[in-house]
């Protein structure tokens, strides 16, 4: 970001003016000057009586004297600006008295020369001493002026310094936000084959044993379950309702494949159903309750699935009947990648702020708990 990306909209007369210093001093200069000229005229001029042509004509020219007499000293105070303070103040005092002296010589002998009046040098210390208070007021009045616009040019530059950092700010979270996103996707893609791979290897086996009319319907469901799954969006989170129906879609395939061995059951409050919950985030759980609580054993049995709300949380609980497991804490390794995809799914979509945990079933089983932060969808 430049500096230009900071400026004001005003005229480019004026943002010139703003901008360039050498136009800011002269302007100064000439109204500071001249300005004097007003109020010397106001003040002694008429003052004394003194309204002659030439008396107006040298408060004019006194004025054009000091703009020309002052100039010299911005040049001396750029020469010693970095210089210590002693050495800035010194040359401050010698400017203000070498100027007040010459100026005043100046104005004096103008003065005679213009008026015809003589014998004014015995005032000299008077003169003297009004030039030393004006040069006093200027050198004060520019020291002003310089600190004021360094203090703006170091504003200017924190606000261009303050205006890059947040644009980088912005692209660093951008990318940060593209990295989440794309870590995302492919934890949620990387469940499509994962699954397809099972799927088919159960519509090859029913192949074999010649049960066409259940491949044939296990296909046209795994389609219905690919067309969800390919246009939801793995970034977005759904309505646990939704979610759910999806998961219908995958368990329609299971029951064509187990039959009566499988038992489904729901137990959910109506309260949780438009909850905001990361797409398909449930598949892997009841893919794995169908292989190690369905699959090992011809009888079958049950995969029960409750939600309800709890405060500022939805619970999710998922149940089954198998043979459960010996040690709970070896369980995300020792059943592979839909476990450690979920988990790793909750931790990009909810950081530290939700709870997974597996525990024994009573009387027997593996239970799945999830505490999710509570996202409602807008009805």
């Amino acid at each position: 970001m430049t500096e230009s990306a900071v400026e004001s909209s005003y005229h480019p007369l004026i943002e010139a003016l703003y901008r360039n210093s050498n136009y800011q001093f002269w302007i100064l200069q000439i109204v500071g000057w001249f300005g004097l000229s007003l109020i010397s005229f106001l003040s002694l001029t008429l003052w004394y009586n003194q309204q002659g042509a030439a008396y107006i004509a040298h408060t004019l020219l006194q004025s054009a004297l000091g703009v020309c007499v002052s100039w010299p000293l911005r040049w001396v105070f750029h020469y010693f600006w970095y210089d210590t303070a002693i050495f800035r103040i010194s040359a401050a005092i010698a400017g203000v008295i070498g100027c007040s002296l010459l100026w005043t010589i100046l104005r004096m002998t103008t003065f005679m020369e213009m008026t015809g009046e003589t014998g004014l040098w015995s005032d000299f210390g008077g003169w003297f001493f009004g030039s030393i208070l004006i040069f006093a007021c200027w050198v004060a009045f520019y020291h002003g002026v310089k600190y004021y616009q360094l203090l703006q040019r170091e504003h200017e530059s924190l606000l261009i310094v303050a205006a890059e950092n947040k644009e980088q700010q912005l692209r660093r979270a951008k990318a940060e936000t593209i990295a989440h996103e794309a870590q995302l996707e492919m934890l949620r893609y990387q469940l499509n084959p994962h699954f397809l791979f099972n799927t088919l290897n159960a519509i090859s086996a029913l192949v074999k044993i010649k049960k066409t009319s259940m491949a044939n319907s296990m296909i046209v469901q795994l389609s219905d379950f690919l067309r969800y799954s390919l246009d939801t969006d793995p970034v977005k989170r759904v309505s646990l309702e939704k979610e759910l129906e999806a998961l219908k879609l995958y368990l329609n395939i299971e029951k064509t494949r187990f039959g009566d061995r499988l038992e489904m059951k729901f137990d959910i409050e109506p309260s949780a159903n438009n909850v905001l919950v990361p797409s398909l985030i449930l598949q892997p759980l009841i893919e794995n309750a169908v292989k190690y609580a369905i699959a090992p054993t011809e009888t079958g049995g049950v995969i029960s699935i409750s939600a309800r709300l709890d405060g500022q949380h939805l619970v999710v609980e998922i149940a089954d009947t198998g043979p459960g497991i010996k040690d709970v804490t070896d369980e995300l390794q020792s059943r592979g990648i839909g476990l450690r995809n979920t988990v790793d799914r909750l931790q990009e979509f909810y950081g530290d702020s939700y709870s997974f945990k597996l525990e024994r079933a009573e009387p027997q089983g593996l239970k799945v708990y999830l505490r999710l932060p509570l996202e409602k969808q807008a009805i």
